[in-house]
Parts: structure tokens; sequence; C-alpha cells
């Protein structure tokens, strides 16, 4: 017969259960590592590594050229160096469009716009800061880089997304709510930057006793915002017809970090690997910028606004992308959560940084700009505020646009 089984288990032998509990337990560790693996795959792929190697590459190279590139180079060789940089750059705009469309796909709007949107503006924000920071005066950059985004996004950005989006899709519409309070943020906070300077400032400059309640108010302004943006507020940035989406109860964004973690931690890092390279071959190739408009007599301002359009290009190729899917309010999302972006975290830096270092930031506007700002938010109030958006506006923007180019040139 069966020998009677005591309390204390035979070595060698295992309860029932037990040995499907060790395998499991065995087996956790391998299966981990071999998804990691799959994930790390299906992230890096071949056209990743090179645009990332590209990027870098001629970073590189760009830096070891450095005292080739600080002597006047002939007519020719100019055009070459600038012809590459631009190609390497436009090469990495779409990678970083690939890997912004996969987080948003992940995320879920508003935070897979943001990635996007927060990762170009904190560079070009960082780049601005740099600039402050360097050798000689600068008491106009942020002034002259925020006015440029300013124009590119809300009428050359917008405007092309527009006629786009119009002209292959009959009808197209924003969320009305969504629009209404980046608008509201924009008004705000742009009269605080250009138009207040030169009404109450010293020289077009705030004091420092204006500064700091400056700096304070524009930072709880703009947190508030991304507050309620990312919460309670979350389904007004959403596309309209989509409202029993945004209704329906979402997966936590914690929960999605939690179960995607390894996804969405490498795409951000191949998405920030990819985006770094841009500015900083845009803040290189300035020199050489500034070097051929200087022949060919352009105005100084020109070279700023070609660098602004480079930066903003994985954001532009993004938005004309979502306004040919006919996604307008993806289309705010970008432009004029952008804009917000730029403008509630540059004029805080360079405002403290004027403060730390002794500097004096000029953020006052001429009058020929404040128009064209003044007009530039009225367009876009009208643009916006019907019922539907088309390609009528979109012209109106673009001309604006080309309106601001010959100011530049005047």
């Amino acid at each position: 017969m069966f020998p009677r089984c005591s309390g204390r288990v035979a070595d060698g032998w295992n309860p029932r259960g037990t040995t499907r509990r060790w395998h499991s337990q065995a087996g956790t560790a391998p299966q981990n590592q071999r998804f990691l693996v799959t994930t790390l795959r299906s992230i890096l792929t071949r056209n990743v590594v090179v645009r990332v190697a590209l990027g870098w590459g001629a970073f590189a190279a760009v830096l070891l050229a450095g005292p080739l590139l600080s002597e006047p180079l002939p007519g020719p060789v100019l055009v070459v160096v600038l012809s590459a940089i631009v190609a390497v750059i436009v090469v990495c705009a779409f990678g970083v469009v690939t890997e912004a469309e996969h987080l948003a796909h992940r995320l879920g709007d508003p935070y897979g716009t943001l990635v996007l949107t927060l990762s170009i503006v904190l560079i070009e924000v960082i780049l601005i800061s740099a600039v402050m920071l360097g050798p000689g005066e600068h008491t106009t950059i942020a002034r002259d880089s925020v006015m440029a985004v300013s124009m590119i996004i809300l009428n050359l950005v917008v405007g092309v997304a527009l006629l786009v989006g119009g002209i292959r899709h009959r009808s197209l519409r924003a969320n009305s709510t969504g629009v209404s309070a980046y608008l509201s943020l924009l008004v705000v906070l742009l009269v605080t930057a250009f138009f207040l300077p030169g009404l109450i400032g010293e020289g077009g400059a705030y004091t420092p006793a204006q500064a700091i309640p400056i700096i304070v108010l524009t930072l709880l302004l703009y947190g508030f915002f991304l507050l309620r943006q990312t919460g309670a507020q979350a389904a007004d940035f959403t596309e309209p017809g989509h409202a029993e989406d945004a209704a329906a109860p979402r997966t936590p964004i914690r929960e999605v970090l939690a179960q995607h973690r390894t996804e969405i931690l490498a795409r951000t890092a191949v998405l920030v690997a990819t985006v770094l390279p841009i500015v900083l071959l845009s803040h290189d190739m300035a020199t050489l910028l500034d070097d051929g408009l200087d022949r060919l007599g352009a105005p100084v301002a020109l070279s700023g606004i070609l660098i602004a359009m480079i930066v903003f290009l994985p954001e532009t190729i993004t938005t004309v992308r979502a306004a040919f899917g006919g996604e307008m309010q993806r289309v705010s999302n970008l432009c004029h959560g952008a804009l917000v972006s730029t403008v509630g975290l540059t004029i805080p830096a360079v405002l403290t940084i004027g403060l730390l270092t002794g500097q004096t930031v000029l953020l006052a506007e001429t009058p020929t700009d404040l128009v064209l700002l003044g007009a530039t938010m009225l367009l876009t109030v009208a643009t916006f505020a019907g019922r539907r958006v088309s390609a009528i506006g979109g012209s109106a923007h673009l001309m604006l646009f080309v309106v601001y180019g010959l100011t530049v040139f005047a």
C-alpha cells in the first residue's frame, strides 16, 4: 500500500502545485528579458538607428570642423555645407514625427501632443538661455525669437494646415472650448510679454520689481493650464464628435505608464535623442547662415526666422499630417499649445537670467510688430470662432505671414 505521508516533506518530493509555482517563478525573469528585448527591437529599428547616428554624426563632424568653419568659406563650399546640414535636420525631423505619433497613439491626447510640444519648446528655451548666458550682448534675443515663433506658428503653420485640410475635407472644425482656452492664455501672455514692457517698464524692459511678479504669475498661469488640460478639462482638447469617447471611462494615465513603461521610456529617449541634433545643428548653423545672408545683403532678423522654422520643423510636419487627416483640434493642440508653452516658459526663463546676471532683457516690440501681432490674434479668433474652418482662413493667415516677411526686409 501507499506509505502514509507525515508532516515532514521528504527530500526530493514536492507537494502538489509546488512544481508549477517553482517553474513559473523560474520562468518569470527570462520572460521579462525576452519581452524587453522584443520591445526594444520593435522600437530601435534600422531607420531609427540610422537617423540618430546621422544626426549625432553630423553634429560631431560640425564640432570637429569648428576651426575650419569659423573662417570665411568660399561661396560654393558654404552652400554645400548649409545644404548638408539642412538635409540631416529634415531626416531627423521625420524621425521625431514618427516617434511622437507612436507616443500620441499610446498615451492619447493631450498627453501625446504634449510630449512633442514640450520636447521642442524646452529645447528652444534652453537654446535661447544658452545664448543669453554666452559672451556678448543679447538684449533682444528673447523678443525676436518669440516674435518669429509667433508669426511662424500662428500664420505660416496654421495657414498651411488650414489650406491642406480645407482643400481635402469639405467640413472641418475644432473643439471651440479648447481653442478658446488657448487663445485666452495667448492674449494675456503676449500682452504681458510684448505690450506692457513698453508702457510700464523702463526703456522697453521690466524693472526688477516688475519682473519678479511677472515671472511668478506667468509660471502659475501656465502650470494651472497644464493641470486642467491634462485633468478635469482634458475632454475640451479632443476632436469634436468624440465627446462620447472622451466621456467614456478611460484608462488612467498612471496605469498606461505602468503597463507600457518600457515602450514609453524607450520612445521618449529616442525622441529626445533625435530632437537634440536638430537644435544643436541649428545653433551651429547660425554663424554660417548669418555669413551667407550678409553676403546676399539680407536683413539679420531673417536668420532667426529661418532657424526658428527649422527648429519647429518636426511639429510643422505633424501639424500638416493632422490637417490632412481632418484632425483640426490636434492642429490647434500642436500650434496654439506650442505657442502657449513657448511664451509661458521663455519669458520667465529670460527674465530670471536677466535678474541673476544683471542683463537688460528688452521685450517691448516695435509698433509694426505690435500691429502684426494684434492682427494675427484677431484673425485667429475670426478663423476658429466659426462653426467650421476652411481653406479661405488658411490663405488669409499665409498672406499675413508674407506681410510679416516684407516688414523684415523693410
